[in-house]
């Protein structure tokens, strides 16, 4: 029979991915869900869909990520980011294994090396808070069933994110400023999706399910200025100057981590990945952007 892998959050940057690579895995089955299919606050309709369909996996792509808003939604970013994710535990414990995507927020930013898993977590945000108690739900529920990736800095051509929004500030204005003082890595989703659906096919080939949390990002480091140059060289945009300011010159109302490089080895090992340089990536992405129907 056919594995059936659920994936929440369909809509979102990394699951409208994870879609586009459905026709290359005709060995599985699976069933693209957002809110309008499944409220996963809601405990008793995802029981019930679990009643109805025997999943074996979840990828859980779900999760309020309007970060400055969070701020002030406290409710509605915890009801999405810890409580789904406790439901999401409780209702497929023993029963499916649940991939789930969480991220760099959930440190504080002081680190002066890449961050590995072993790291205290120390968020500073209500979004990464929410994020940390959503990880420490699914590992206290379904410490054997669960995997969690925490990434940084995620782009595709699907919704609104950085790369997209520096494209169209780049051809609107003349200037622009771009904080340079926060340091990390950029994520695209289309690599992301293509490892996650590469965990489950190892873990379908090998029986075996390698629980625990990871880290994933492209390679290599730069800060959110060196991003914003090179999506303009790529995209060819030369008319808009792009101005360095710290991050007290741009102030937000959550904090965002000064510095989130993920240390990837341990992805790298236990699922034989290889994961290419944000550079590569962004010129793929921008590649693809230049489509018509890509915004």
């Amino acid at each position: 029979m056919q594995p059936l892998i659920l994936i929440t959050g369909a809509k979102g940057q990394l699951g409208c991915e994870l879609q586009k690579l459905i026709s290359l895995y005709p060995q599985y089955r699976f069933f693209p869900a957002d809110i309008d299919t499944i409220d996963l606050c809601d405990k008793e309709a995802l029981e019930g869909f679990a009643k109805k369909n025997r999943i074996n996996y979840i990828i859980n792509c779900a999760a309020y990520t309007a970060v400055d808003k969070a701020e002030d939604d406290i409710a509605s970013c915890y009801r999405v980011n810890r409580d789904a994710v406790r439901n999401l535990a409780e209702v497929a414990a023993g029963k499916a294994k649940i991939i789930h995507i969480s991220t760099d927020y959930v440190f504080d930013g002081t680190s002066q090396r890449p961050l590995r898993e072993t790291d205290e977590p120390n968020p500073q945000s209500v979004y990464g808070k929410s994020k940390l108690e959503g990880e420490q739900m699914l590992l206290k529920t379904a410490p054997d069933n669960s995997i969690i990736i925490r990434t940084a800095w995620l782009y595709s051509s699907f919704g609104n994110n950085f790369v997209k929004t520096m494209i169209r500030l780049g051809k609107e204005k003349e200037s622009i400023n771009v904080v340079s003082d926060q340091i990390g890595t950029p994520t695209y989703a289309a690599d992301l999706a293509k490892a996650v659906l590469r965990i489950i096919e190892e873990s379908e080939e090998k029986n075996t399910f390698q629980s625990g949390i990871y880290h994933y990002s492209n390679e290599g480091v730069c800060s959110w200025y060196d991003f914003c140059l090179k999506i303009h060289e790529l995209a060819g945009i030369n008319t808009c100057k792009v101005r360095p300011v710290s991050t007290a010159e741009y102030p937000t109302k959550a904090i965002r981590p000064a510095y989130s490089v993920l240390d990837k080895t341990k992805i790298k090992a236990t699922f034989h990945l290889t994961i290419p340089t944000w550079e590569e990536s962004l010129e793929s992405a921008i590649h693809f952007f230049n489509t018509p129907s890509s915004f």
